[in-house]
């Protein structure tokens, strides 16, 4: 066999017996066990992954639950304050002074920054630490329920400013440089000086007697015996294994302010910035991050979720995580002492496995040449005897036997083949003409049952929304016979509702014109087209006279039409508004009238053409459905599909040909009236 005739390597491989019996022996041992041991690793693997997903999820909850126990606590102190009789005493004495020693010491054994007594017209009667002049307390929803008489609790953020005014101790407080990271969405300052802080306010009675509020807060940032304790209690010793290790983190925005994680060089992490990824997710989508994300300088298995203030916003995010490499290193070690074993004992088993089936092949191999030699070109190509007796011997000889038919059938089959040849070109063209039609006639079907399926919605739409409008116009009514001479300050108002009713009930009527069936609708006698279009051209008259409108007619039909007046009236006037509406900076509006036939029947067509904008490619196959319109607020989307179904309804056909930029042709053909 010559060089040139040799199958490549990949082919022999696909389409020889030797491999593909090798392969039946080998399934067992080399495929199937190690398919099975893979899909139990994988499986396993998830499981791994789900477990500590789920440990994470945990974690956050006991790092939320202590957020909010700290809440908790928060309000609960400052609401035995409110509510201790030496405070009030001091309230009723209007003793500013002696208020304000009081808050202090308060302040200080219950480990809050700030602690202050507002009235309602936001003065502060006394703070702790001092401070001076009027606060808006209604920015604060938490210090707007304590005016309404409810103690709350919320946490808050407050600006540089707002931190001055109340210490300027707290304003250094809270300012966090930021150090960029890998990872992290670009940003334009270079520190974090607003505040995130836990700030309660309970009700208080004022010396005057009007109602107050007294307003505690506890900074966030730089505290870090709160993400210390937290961190505490997420990741207790010996709950994670030997070289892993729990953060916990609070965030204002993307920002690290209070945080145990480390920096290369064992500081605190603050300043740093969560990656973009999670950003993205937790504080624009709102979502619970549980997965790994990469922090600072390493992977972690983390839970994010976001952090709301009084105002239902989201300001920031709490995060407990632990380090992802033990674990990682962990599952790889396993694998491997699952692996490896596994592969040491299949080497073993494959020689002896080959061994045992090379005394199978040498005949199929000689099989094989001759077909590779027949397949070339060689029809004379025969294997002859192959020195065995058994299945695949007697293969062999029935081999050499069908190869002597088919050398005999080749020629037959040659002749054949070009006799089909011949019918299926015949056949191809009539497929093709039959296509065609086919094409046709389905398109005509989709419009017309996309329209039944919108004729039969729009009328149960419009039947719905005609009960709830009879209500409102007879209770209107009703209401403005009860009023009588009051209701003379409204009468705008009942103006406006009458006029909203009235522009309801019309769409409701367009809406039902659309969906009732042909069988329905009153026909009038034979029209006229030219006349029609008259009468059209007078109701848009008005329009015509606001804008810069040539208008050109040609009207040489001489057939009439037959189709109801009132709503031919309805499809040309349509499309003449639509023309005008195309052509805002003016133009010209011709509209021509013309007998035509359309497959062989005898019909008028009329033609609007505008030189306006035109119509873009994307939406000239949708310029007929329903609801689509390309005048957003300016249009229901109902005027051409309902021009369109008209049409339709009395046999016509409705086109239109534009070019975007080149004005807008909207043709209609009718069939000729067969009446005298």
């Amino acid at each position: 066999m010559s060089d040139a005739a040799a199958p490549a390597p990949h082919r022999r491989w696909r389409h020889s017996v030797r491999y593909r019996l090798l392969a039946i022996a080998l399934l067992p041992t080399a495929i199937i066990l190690p398919a099975l041991l893979i899909l139990a690793v994988i499986w396993w693997s998830a499981m791994f992954d789900r477990l500590l997903t789920a440990k994470v999820s945990g974690d956050l909850t006991i790092a939320r639950q202590y957020l909010n126990r700290l809440m908790e606590h928060s309000g609960e102190a400052l609401h035995a304050v409110g509510d201790s009789a030496a405070f009030a005493d001091l309230l009723r004495a209007d003793r500013p002074a002696e208020i304000g020693t009081f808050l202090a010491r308060r302040r200080e054994s219950l480990a809050l920054d700030y602690l202050y007594v507002i009235d309602a017209d936001g003065h502060v009667l006394a703070a702790a630490p001092p401070r001076q002049g009027a606060m808006d307390w209604r920015k604060w929803p938490v210090i707007a329920k304590a005016m309404d008489g409810t103690s709350d609790t919320g946490i808050d953020v407050l600006d540089a400013a707002e931190l001055a005014h109340l210490s300027g101790a707290l304003a250094s407080q809270a300012v966090v440089p930021l150090i960029e990271t890998p990872g992290v969405a670009p940003a334009a300052r270079s520190a974090e000086d607003r505040g995130m802080v836990i700030q309660s306010a309970v009700p208080v009675r004022m010396p005057d007697g009007s109602r107050g509020a007294l307003v505690g807060g506890t900074l966030l940032n730089h505290n870090l015996a709160f993400i210390d304790t937290i961190n505490d209690l997420v990741y207790q010793a010996s709950s994670l294994p030997a070289g892993s290790s729990g953060t916990a983190t609070l965030f204002l925005d993307d920002v690290r302010i209070s945080t145990n994680v480390r920096l290369f060089a064992g500081d605190r992490a603050l300043g740093t910035r969560v990656s973009e990824a999670v950003r993205h997710s937790v504080l624009e989508e709102g979502r619970v991050w549980l997965d790994r994300a990469f922090v600072v300088d390493d992977w972690y298995i983390s839970a994010y979720e976001p952090i709301l203030d009084s105002h239902g916003r989201r300001i920031g995010m709490l995060y407990v995580g632990f380090l992802d490499r033990p674990f990682q290193n962990a599952k790889l070690g396993m694998l491997a002492a699952i692996v490896i074993p596994f592969a040491l004992v299949l080497l073993a088993a494959l020689p002896f496995l080959l061994r045992w089936a090379g005394g199978i092949f040498r005949p199929l191999e000689q099989m094989d040449g001759t077909i590779s030699r027949v397949e070339a070109g060689e029809l004379g190509a025969r294997t002859g005897p192959v020195g065995s007796a058994d299945e695949i011997g007697r293969l062999a000889h029935h081999l050499d036997h069908l190869l002597d038919r088919i050398e005999a059938r080749d020629r037959e089959l040659r002749d054949w083949a070009n006799e089909l040849d011949i019918r299926v070109a015949e056949r191809t063209s009539e497929l093709a003409a039959a296509n065609q039609r086919l094409e046709e006639t389905q398109a005509q079907l989709v419009m017309s049952e996309k329209l039944a399926a919108i004729g039969e919605i729009t009328a149960g739409v419009a039947h719905e929304i005609n009960n709830p409008i009879a209500v409102i116009q007879g209770n209107l009514d009703v209401a403005r016979d009860v009023l009588g001479a009051q209701a003379e300050p409204v009468k705008t108002e009942f103006r406006l509702i009458d006029e909203q009713v009235h522009r309801i009930t019309l769409l409701v009527d367009k809406l039902l014109q659309f969906a009732r069936p042909y069988d329905e609708m009153t026909e009038d006698g034979p029209l006229a087209p030219a006349d029609v279009i008259s009468d059209c051209l007078l109701f848009v008259r008005h329009l015509l006279d606001r804008a810069d409108i040539i208008v050109v007619r040609s009207d040489t039909a001489n057939a009439q039409v037959q189709f109801n007046r009132a709503e031919l009236q309805q499809v040309i006037v349509n499309l003449l508004v639509n023309a005008l509406h195309a052509m805002p900076d003016g133009g010209t509006l011709t509209i021509t009238s013309r007998d035509a036939a359309h497959q062989e029947r005898s019909g008028v067509r009329i033609a609007v053409t505008d030189t306006g904008i035109g119509i873009p490619p994307a939406h000239r196959e949708r310029i007929f459905d329903a609801f689509f319109t390309t005048k957003a607020s300016k249009g229901s989307g109902l005027g051409l599909s309902i021009s369109y179904a008209l049409v339709m309804r009395h046999d016509g056909q409705m086109d239109v040909e534009s070019e975007e930029g080149m004005g807008a042709t909207f043709s209609i053909w009718l069939p000729a009236s067969t009446q005298a």
